[in-house]
């Protein structure tokens, strides 16, 4: 069991913001997974993402792993809204255990991020903002560029302000580098996103396990460190995602700092939970 901001994820297991999580008889089956502590709808914009014959996604035949490129989901944010709506409304009428939902969303500016916010705020979901996705075509994940997530943390900081039940959270690409991790834990306590009661972190990987370990365990040692003095960062939670196909694999993700880990790969290629 983890405490995420005003979410409680039990097991401390959840699906990724995946084309595996992209409309209503997923989610619900996701939802229904004695597996998943939560569940994560597919990253959505206001309006819906323009999804053309490229977007899609391969298997390897000797290991579970993958590559894709599936983008966003086509659909509104208003969708997404409303099948977890109707989710949790049917899991209250029949007293079934209610789990969270954590809604992904992207954009590209504060103002296309915050009549997002509002909605999701006025539905009393949580909030998921997506600044790692590397197959847009002419635009890079905004989670490398500290000049472009700076406004959208601000965004998010300002909505938690006016809303404290609001559990936020921010998933990052991958990083190779010590500089990269030091300019987003700044990013992050310039904006006074990093309450202990308002955020997480994802960290997602490219193609290797031992880089999304890496990077939880990095992360892990600058918000947890004996170093760490701000309370803030401290208390940000960590969900590790990448390469998590077995239990072993769960088990590495978690000593290496993650409160919580997801997958995607092993969902797409098997359709359902093998742990």
């Amino acid at each position: 069991m983890a405490q995420i901001g005003s979410i409680v994820i039990s097991p401390p297991l959840i699906n990724t913001a995946c084309a595996w999580a992209s409309d209503l008889d997923q989610l619900q089956a996701l939802y229904e997974s004695p597996f998943t502590g939560a569940v994560t709808t597919r990253t959505s914009t206001l309006t819906g993402y323009n999804e053309t014959a490229v977007c899609g996604v391969v298997f390897t035949n000797s290991t579970t792993s993958s590559l894709n490129s599936y983008g966003f989901s086509p659909l509104p944010l208003s969708s997404y809204l409303g099948w977890v709506k109707d989710i949790l409304s049917a899991a209250v009428q029949s007293s079934s255990v209610v789990k969270p939902f954590i809604i992904s969303i992207t954009a590209s500016t504060a103002d296309e991020l915050r009549p997002m916010i509002a909605l999701i705020q006025a539905a009393a979901f949580n909030a998921l903002l997506n600044t790692s996705c590397p197959n847009i075509s002419s635009a890079s994940p905004s989670g490398y560029i500290p000049s472009s997530i700076h406004p959208l943390l601000t965004a998010l900081a300002e909505a938690h302000t006016q809303d404290k039940t609001l559990t936020i959270g921010l998933k990052l690409p991958p990083y190779t580098f010590r500089g990269q991790f030091d300019a987003m834990v700044n990013v992050l306590k310039e904006c006074r996103v990093c309450r202990p009661d308002c955020s997480w972190r994802t960290c997602r990987r490219c193609f290797s396990t031992a880089l999304s370990l890496g990077n939880v365990h990095t992360f892990h040692k600058l918000l947890h460190g004996d170093s760490q003095t701000d309370a803030g960062l401290r208390g940000i939670c960590i969900i590790g995602v990448g390469g998590v196909t077995t239990p072993a694999a769960l088990a590495h993700m978690r000593r290496a700092g993650a409160s919580v880990v997801g997958a995607a790969t092993l969902l797409g290629e098997t359709r359902c939970w093998s742990f």
